[in-house]
């Protein structure tokens, strides 16, 4: 069974920046795709960004140009660099990830774990 341990979120001014790191235990990471999912008050819990074990990340079109997704294989963490942050970003962000790609790569259901979230409040 795969934990994921997100850590990094806090609270910042509009215009700010957050990085975000998941830290994944006990999973096969050379075969894993990764993702970053976020739940806003009152609404459901949408994807943010995905990146494939081969480094192909892919973003919602509401955070292109001021998110990047990367991973650092040495240590198996995923992070999140939240640039030029916007009040409507303020959610709860969550890891997600699964050992075979995820089509689509939004699609919640297709990721086996899942983190116990991080609160990202921007004002």
């Amino acid at each position: 069974h795969v934990q994921l341990v997100e850590s990094g979120g806090g609270s910042v001014q509009a215009g700010g920046s957050l990085t975000l790191s998941c830290t994944v235990y006990s999973y096969v990471w050379t075969n894993a795709c990764l993702g970053w999912f976020r739940q806003a008050p009152g609404k459901e819990r949408v994807g943010v960004a995905s990146i494939t074990n081969e480094g192909a990340a892919t973003y919602t079109d509401s955070v292109k140009g001021r998110f990047t997704i990367s991973t650092d294989n040495a240590k198996n963490i995923l992070f999140l660099q939240m640039n030029s942050l916007k009040p409507e970003d303020t959610a709860v962000y969550y890891c997600v990830a699964d050992a075979k790609a995820v089509v689509p790569w939004d699609w919640l259901g297709g990721y086996s774990s899942r983190g116990q979230g991080t609160q990202v409040t921007v004002s």
